[in-house]
């Protein structure tokens, strides 16, 4: 006889579950009971909205559900935005929200929610178990249902006295074992389509990767002689120094890239959904009227045809299907003067363009690709500074970028925090904007109390830089709600018993970066930089149109 919330944490260990994210409530204390002598580590944070990020960012990292305790109400409310982040960017996460007593449901008790209602277009299913011995039965389902198909959130509503109630159930076995086809008859089949094209173009994105499936992503391109495109914010997705790669489909785009699409007779896309980033708003590709054939490879069948209705559609997850792609003998036409000038502009786009200023964040993003290690995690939210990181970083490996694909602020430093803590051992960098790091900067607290030490490079401009951009070129001179009156960041961190340093010249950086390496803690550099470079962006953004 257990109760509810040792009921569930049994669970937890019994799917694999070792580390969870959390901020107290009184609505799940039996889950907190239940937590305090199991095997996982409960990383307790200072605000749902970095909570459930961290919880997000564990999921894109280990390709397991993120798990995360949240309680009812305002703290459901609160981690809306990494329910948010996780459908969008079709990661596996398990949400846990407390509940109101069963008795008093309907009556508008005390933070009382219909998360049904609230979470029912951001999660994958959301379901209130009322029944204690059901437990396990929801928990198996919602880890199932978090991973298959389309990954994303999933959240169970627990009231407090389910929880609490002392019940005989049983256990269920641990994961599931899925025996996957091949594919390699249909991978045959859409190379054999692909041959009758000139100019195809390979975009690889969604959720579903791994490091071995990087290197067979390499191999398929050397062998067919394919350039590939990523998709936004899937750079790691390929060794960007590989010669057939081309870029990647962002919001700042490659002006060439753009126009290689527009000029492409055919889209290979695996795993993408081939959205409104990638596609400039719809405007590189016509979903009324394309202007190349299409093939779309995706494990969710509702996915292909959403938008556009592709020539061939195949319902497979990008690991297994470009598993069977890399096994394939040379296949079709030389594409490879096709492959070897989409490389050549993409080595001319990230050749630095200098922005005004003695901070010059072209040089510090360019140091820092040529002198961190291969491994190491680069993580960002959004603003104006990610620009230069898409741009100049060059990723090398698999498991190395961190970033949200629905365009969430201050997603950096929480992901940072979960990144170093699943590997101490590697260099983790977060990039953050004076706006974005002030989202989330209160889980300082969390990085100090459970040791994570990554290293934040604040891009200091004084103002929400994407929005101002954008406010200059809509409405030019007239400045309103984008200025930022901002703390000294470097002490802030001091305050929490971190590293600190503020850097005014782009000569300063390499030294002042080795000594928050050295600190062996968490540290915040910041970068105090010319507010002009904003003009810089502002034209890169009309150039890609």
């Amino acid at each position: 006889m257990r109760h509810g919330g040792q009921i569930l944490v049994d669970q937890l260990v019994r799917l694999g579950v070792r580390r969870v994210f959390s901020v107290p409530g009184e609505s799940f204390l039996a889950a907190l009971d239940g937590l305090h002598e199991a095997a996982i580590e409960n990383i307790v944070c200072r605000q749902e909205g970095g909570a459930a990020m961290m919880a997000e960012s564990y999921g894109k990292l280990t390709g397991q559900p993120g798990v995360l305790f949240v309680t009812r109400g305002p703290g459901a409310t609160n981690a809306s935005a990494g329910i948010h982040i996780a459908h969008q960017d079709s990661t596996p996460m398990v949400v846990f929200v407390g509940q109101i007593r069963r008795s008093d449901r309907h009556r508008e008790a005390f933070q009382e929610v219909d998360y049904a209602q609230m979470f029912g277009g951001l999660a994958k299913w959301v379901a209130e178990v009322n029944q204690t011995e059901r437990l396990p039965e929801y928990i198996a389902r919602a880890f199932n249902m978090a991973v298959s198909g389309r990954p994303g959130p999933v959240v169970l509503a627990l009231p407090e006295d389910m929880l609490s109630a002392i019940s005989p159930a049983t256990d269920t076995v641990g994961p599931l074992i899925e025996l996957a086809p091949t594919w390699a008859t249909v991978a045959e089949d859409t190379m054999h389509w692909l041959s009758g094209f000139d100019r195809p173009l390979v975009v690889v994105g969604g959720p579903h990767w791994s490091p071995q499936t990087a290197d067979d992503l390499a191999h398929f391109a050397t062998t067919q002689g394919l350039p590939i495109a990523l998709g936004f914010r899937r750079q790691d997705y390929l060794d960007n120094r590989h010669p057939n790669y081309a870029g990647d489909l962002n919001v700042g785009m490659n002006p060439k890239l753009a126009q290689r699409v527009r000029d492409a007779d055919a889209l290979l896309v695996i795993g993408s959904r081939l959205g409104d980033i990638e596609t400039q708003g719809y405007s590189l590709i016509d979903p009324a009227n394309p202007h190349c054939a299409i093939a779309h490879i995706h494990a969710d069948p509702s996915e292909q045809g959403r938008v556009y209705r592709p020539d061939l559609a195949v319902t497979a997850d990008a690991v297994s299907f470009t598993r069977a792609l890399s096994r394939l003998p040379k296949t079709g036409p030389d594409w490879s003067a096709w492959a070897t000038s989409a490389r050549a502009d993409y080595d001319a786009w990230i050749t630095p363009h200098e922005t005004p200023g003695d901070v010059k964040l072209e040089q510090v993003i360019t140091w820092l690709s040529e002198t961190l290690p291969s491994d190491a995690i680069l993580t960002n939210g959004a603003g104006n500074y990610a620009a230069w990181l898409h741009r100049y970083f060059v990723y090398k490996s698999y498991g190395t970028q961190l970033a949200p694909t629905s365009g969430s602020m201050g997603y950096g430093f929480p992901a940072a925090i979960s990144a170093a803590l699943e590997h101490p051992n590697k260099t983790v960098v977060c990039l953050a904007g004076d706006g974005c790091f002030q989202m989330t900067l209160n889980e300082l607290s969390t990085a100090a109390q459970h040791g994570a030490t990554p290293i934040v490079v604040v891009v200091n401009n004084g103002r929400y830089g994407t929005i101002r951009m954008h406010q200059e070129k809509t409405y030019p001179g007239r400045v309103s709600g984008t200025m930022l009156a901002n703390p000294n960041f470097a002490d802030l961190a001091k305050s929490y018993g971190g590293h600190g340093e503020t850097v005014t010249r782009t000569a300063d950086f390499p030294a002042a970066f080795a000594r928050a390496q050295a600190s062996e803690t968490f540290a915040v550099i910041d970068l105090l930089v010319d507010e002009d470079a904003l003009s810089t962006t502002l034209t890169l953004s009309e150039l890609s149109g």
